[in-house]
Parts: C-alpha cells; sequence; structure tokens
C-alpha cells in the first residue's frame, strides 16, 4: 500500500442489518476495496431510526472487523438512509445572471439551484441532493453544463431529493453513537444503482429496485441523469413473517424455506419438503409455500410498477429493472417480478472493483460499495497507511457512553 492513501468508507444503514465496506483511491483512479463486514441491527422500523442506541451499537461493533481487516480508523463515511419519507421532486428555478456577455461561474449555479428549491420543498424536509437534469440559457435549452458558457438568463430543471428532517437528524445522531460522522446521506436505492448500473443502462433507461428487508426502493434513470425515487413501506422480511404464521414456524425457519424452496413463476408445484433444525423434521406443502411467497411478491412487485406509473416510466424503460438488496437474492425472484412488471429483470452485483471487491459482489452489498464509490471520488481521505489504527480496541459504544459520564 502507498504511504499515504486515500481512503473512502460506505456505511449501508438497514433496517435488517448493517453493513460497511472500505475502499482506497489509488494514483491512477482505481479503486480497491481493503475492508467490508456485515452485522445485524436493531433500533429501526422500516428504515427509521426507532432508538438511537440500537444502530450505535450494532454500526460500532461492525466497524470493529472491518477498521481490523482495513487498518483504517473510520470516523466519517457516506451513509444511507431509507423509509417511506425519502421522495423526489422535479422543480425548475430561473436568475438573472448580468450582462448578455457574463460567463456563467459556479456561484451562479448555486443560485439557480437555491431558486428551484425555493418553495418546493417544506420546511420540514433536509434536502439531501439537487440533480440538475438540464438548463437553459438565454432560451437555449437542453444544455447539461452552461459552465463558462455566456448569457444574462440561467433556468434549471433539476430532481431534488428529500427526506423528513428529524428522521435525517436522528440517523446523524445514530451515527455519530458509534463515532461516525455522515458526511452525507444517500438514499440507499441511489448509492445501490451507483454500483451495478452502467453509463449506457442510464444513458438508455433503466429502474433500480432495492428489495431490502422492511422497505422497497426504486430509482429511475434516463439520458444518464436520475429522474425519480420512490420508497414502499414493504421488503422481504415480510415474506419470512408471512411463512413463520401461516405454517406456525419460528422466523429461522421461515427464512430458511423462503431462500431455498420458491419455484418459477407459474410453474407446476407439487410434492412436499423436509426441513431439519436441530433433530426435529418438519414437513411442509411446496404447493403452499408458494402460494404464500407468490403473494407478498405480487404485492411487493404490484407496488413498485405504481411507482414506474407514477414516474410515467411503466413499460418505457428499454434497460428494464435491475434488482439489488438482499430480498434479490430469493430463488426466481426476477422470474417473477419479470412476470408482474413486464420488462426485463436480473440481479444486479458490483463489479470492476479491486482488492478484496469478489467477496462481495453480492446484491445485498450494492448500497455500501455504491456510497463508498461516492466517497471517493467526492469525499475521500488522504491519510498515512502506518498511523491508521482501530478506534473499536477502546471497548466498544458502552465503555464510551460511560466515559462521558
Amino acid at each position: 500500500m502507498d504511504e499515504v492513501s486515500r481512503y473512502a468508507v460506505g456505511l449501508d444503514v438497514g433496517t435488517e442489518n448493517v453493513r460497511a465496506v472500505v475502499a482506497t483511491v489509488g494514483k491512477d483512479g482505481g479503486i480497491s476495496v481493503v475492508g467490508y463486514n456485515e452485522a445485524p441491527n436493531a433500533g429501526m422500523r422500516k428504515g427509521v431510526v426507532a432508538n438511537l442506541t440500537g444502530p450505535a451499537e450494532s454500526i460500532d461493533r461492525m466497524l470493529g472487523e472491518v477498521e481490523r481487516m482495513s487498518g483504517f480508523e473510520v470516523n466519517s463515511a457516506y451513509v444511507s438512509i431509507n423509509g417511506a419519507h425519502v421522495m423526489s421532486v422535479k422543480a425548475t428555478g430561473m436568475i438573472a445572471v448580468g450582462a448578455e456577455d457574463h460567463e456563467i461561474n459556479d456561484d451562479d449555479l448555486v443560485r439557480v439551484e437555491q431558486a428551484a428549491v425555493i418553495g418546493r420543498v417544506p420546511a420540514n424536509r433536509d434536502i439531501l441532493d439537487v440533480l440538475p437534469l438540464s438548463y437553459t440559457l438565454d432560451g437555449q435549452a437542453g444544455i447539461k453544463d452552461p459552465l463558462g458558457m455566456t448569457g444574462s438568463r440561467l433556468e434549471i430543471e433539476a430532481s431534488v431529493i428529500s427526506a423528513l428532517a428529524p428522521n435525517a437528524i436522528n440517523l446523524r445522531k445514530a451515527t455519530e453513537g458509534a463515532k461516525v460522522t455522515a458526511d452525507k446521506l444517500v438514499p440507499s436505492v441511489v448509492a445501490a444503482a451507483r454500483a451495478v448500473l452502467s453509463e449506457k443502462q442510464m444513458e438508455n433507461g433503466v429502474a433500480v429496485v432495492d428489495l431490502g428487508g422492511a422497505t422497497t426502493s426504486v430509482a429511475i434513470f434516463e439520458e444518464g441523469d436520475l429522474q425519480y425515487v420512490g420508497v414502499i413501506p414493504v421488503g422481504a422480511h415480510n415474506i419470512t413473517n408471512d411463512l413463520a404464521i401461516v405454517l406456525q414456524i419460528e422466523p429461522e425457519v421461515a427464512e430458511d424455506i423462503k431462500r431455498r424452496f420458491v419455484a418459477k413463476s407459474g410453474e407446476e408445484v407439487t410434492g412436499e419438503i423436509v426441513v431439519r433444525k436441530g433433530t426435529e423434521e418438519m414437513v411442509f406443502s411446496r404447493a403452499e409455500i408458494n402460494e404464500i411467497v407468490e403473494a407478498r411478491l405480487y404485492e411487493i412487485f404490484t407496488e413498485v410498477r405504481k411507482e414506474l406509473k407514477v414516474a410515467k416510466y411503466d413499460r418505457r424503460l428499454p434497460e428494464g429493472v435491475v434488482l439489488v438488496g438482499g430480498g434479490a437474492r430469493l430463488k426466481n425472484v426476477s422470474i417473477v417480478a419479470k412476470d408482474i412488471l413486464e420488462t426485463s429483470v436480473k440481479v444486479g452485483v458490483p463489479k470492476g472493483l479491486g482488492g478484496v471487491a469478489d467477496a462481495i459482489e453480492k446484491p445485498e452489498y450494492a448500497a455500501a460499495v455504491g456510497l463508498a464509490l461516492m466517497a471517493a471520488r467526492e469525499n475521500g481521505q488522504s491519510v498515512s497507511a502506518h498511523n491508521a489504527k482501530s478506534k473499536k480496541s477502546d471497548g466498544g459504544f458502552l465503555k464510551k457512553l460511560f466515559k462521558k459520564f
């Protein structure tokens, strides 16, 4: 490793699990994964912090292994945010920039973005990002980057992503409880898209569906830009609960059945399956299992299709839908989704990274990898590798809490 390396950290705070990825940026711009880990989460409800202690402890414990693996002390990260309160709206704004020979500068771009946001985002919402879709300069439309161009009137059309302010504040507090500063909050599905999509897909038109434990998020890209974000408060864990209730079994057994025994959509299902837990042997009808799982998947992807219709992209995506998240690992889920969405569907995994990236080429790591990629490009930290040390050796979250008193 170089004497001085640039580190970037992605922290995916999900309802069911927390995951982190640490990457380094080489002199040639190549990105290598040097640390990763995941752990069960607690204290979250459908993507929203329900108590601060649970996520803080989970993040703190999980980062201990990440720091030992990478040799880097994690003090800040790009952090995922989720929940039905996350949304996007289209906004327009216009400013006068001066005389006709005025060259557009960075200050002008900031001002026009502010003009677009005013009145469009309620005071109780935090603006996570303003993503320009196109500019118009003195009547000339369709400009992607007006910086340095000459004109007197500048207009913008942008996609504004926001979240409820209390939820964003509590998420930041939860990460701070683990001594990690959230440099930026990014919707998990947007981060995942950065890890699994190509430029061609984003240009032609594609949707990413993040099938998480408690939520399902949708992000739509076209012409290289993010066009829409929406979150549905139902996820793969609902399937586990359905199986546990109907079959009268423990959630752990239901989770195992869910992952192993889902048939293809429309496939004739017969026979029984046997599940062993310790010395106990349980027998279930394959047809009944499929009926339970398909009913919930039908509900989830019907809601996804409603989001596509709201965004006016239903059956209008040449590159189809890319599934990510832990729920994307369900057997035959892409086939079921294809039948409901009536478009091509495939499972996306992070690719093209160096280091130990092959170990996290899984759909559930897409958001954490995407966050690390965004952090590397926007806010990588320069650190002397031989000075890197783990902060988890001091006893963890509870010991830090006692030290405050």
